[in-house]
């Protein structure tokens, strides 16, 4: 084998107007939970840059709750 390709590597053929999402489904369910978090991410910084963010100021939307029991 090349020593360039990787083993892990798969591909779907087919013209797009035939193909269905059930390669993508299938591949993203086969990815760890880490893996598809670092593609989001990956996702989310490239879409700051393509707009123009500062991709220094991107952060996880944090909201805190404070639930307490009425006295009765």
């Amino acid at each position: 084998m090349d020593s360039n390709m990787r083993k892990d590597f798969i591909e779907n053929f087919g013209k797009l107007e035939e193909l269905d999402r059930s390669f993508d489904l299938r591949f993203w369910q086969a990815q760890t939970p880490q893996a598809r978090l670092d593609a989001t991410w990956g996702l989310i910084v490239h879409y700051a840059k393509v707009k123009g963010l500062d991709v220094r100021q991107l952060r996880l939307q944090r909201s805190v709750e404070n639930f307490q029991r009425q006295k009765r």
